[in-house]
């Protein structure tokens, strides 16, 4: 493993950040650290950058110890959230910066700077002020910034949480673009699980300062090993009573579930092929999603929610379904799973 963290915790007064978070990195990889705000993840990336001390554990950089080594020493190039770029530089100071910290040759410098101008897109503003640029050149600078002293690791803290929709979307691919052609080991910190699923290889779930669950973006959503995790990725709901819907009344009495749009159908009478396996239920709610209707729908005391194609007879409020739970991920304090109806014959399959 390129980069390794063992057992490492951190506490702020009665707070614990991070709470024996170990996880191993394979060199060129791109991991999204994904979570909810205040879940540790950006304690995990300062810590990594030497910018936080850890109370405890260890942090392996390429087979080196570098708990005590200084942040300026660890080869790490980090982003911020709000980019830090000096006001008073242009664009092409800003970027040459930490190479004239090294003092690098004026020769060097300039050839390092246009390369990395080239490299994010940045040519003919070169002598602008940060000021004079959009939030998605600002942040191709700071990332230009950060790549400048070739780092072996980089860091990025919600990279693109101060871009409007449009341009971000824009930025991920070319993130992921760009990281693949530079080969660098890098680790960008989340809350949208989109922009996780999208970016990244791997994800690394984090919640409560503990590391919850480490994988590619199809394995956590197909095997959620947490009850949190099942919760957290992928649209979802949650079912107290599980054991009274039809197939699973044998599956894990004391469980509760946690239920996702393609894994039920909501049809009208006739429109379900297994009728003995669907549940009678009412439609609560439905809303039009642009390609699809989404129908909320409740079966005695419990609520579920699929997708509807435009293609079918519209559903309306208060209209008598019948509802096939084709699926659960059924969760007790000791194990998280995903259980098939056993009323069905045919399985079907996870769409990602």
């Amino acid at each position: 493993m390129y980069l390794e963290v063992k057992q490492l915790v951190k506490t702020f007064g009665g707070y614990t950040a991070s709470d024996r978070v170990s996880f191993g990195i394979e060199k060129g990889r791109l991991i999204g650290l994904l979570g909810p705000s205040g879940g540790g993840k950006t304690t995990i990336l300062r810590m990594l950058a030497g910018l936080e001390t850890p109370d405890s554990g260890e942090i392996y950089i390429d087979g080196k110890l570098v708990n005590n080594v200084p942040a300026q020493r660890r080869g790490i190039g980090f982003v911020f959230q709000s980019y830090a770029l000096f006001r008073h530089m242009t664009v092409y100071d800003n970027i040459a910066f930490g190479l004239t910290i090294q003092k690098r040759s004026k020769r060097e410098i300039q050839a390092r700077v246009s390369e990395l101008i080239e490299l994010t897109g940045l040519n003919g503003l070169e002598k602008r002020y940060p000021n004079q640029l959009s939030g998605g050149q600002r942040q191709r600078v700071a990332f230009a910034r950060a790549l400048a002293p070739e780092p072996h690791l980089l860091l990025l803290d919600e990279p693109f949480a101060a871009i409007d929709a449009k341009v971000r979307k824009e930025l991920r691919s070319w993130l992921r673009a760009t990281i693949e052609r530079i080969g660098i080991t890098t680790i960008f910190v989340t809350h949208d699980q989109d922009e996780a699923v999208e970016v990244a290889d791997e994800i690394m779930i984090v919640n409560g300062g503990r590391l919850e669950q480490k994988g590619t973006p199809i394995d956590i959503y197909k095997n959620p090993l947490t009850p949190f995790v099942a919760g957290f990725i992928g649209e979802s709901s949650r079912l107290d009573h599980p054991a009274s819907l039809k197939g699973f009344e044998d599956e894990l009495p004391d469980a509760k579930a946690i239920i996702r749009p393609e894994f039920v159908e909501i049809g009208a009478y006739g429109e379900i092929s297994t009728p003995l396996a669907a549940e009678v239920g009412f439609v609560r709610d439905v809303f039009f999603r642009g390609n699809s209707w989404q129908i909320e729908a409740q079966i005695g005391s419990q609520s579920v929610s699929a997708y509807r194609s435009l293609e079918k007879t519209p559903l309306k409020a208060g209209d008598k379904v019948q509802v096939l739970i084709h699926r659960l991920i059924l969760f007790n304090d000791k194990q998280s799973r995903i259980v098939e109806n056993g009323m069905k014959t045919d399985p079907m399959p996870v769409n990602i």
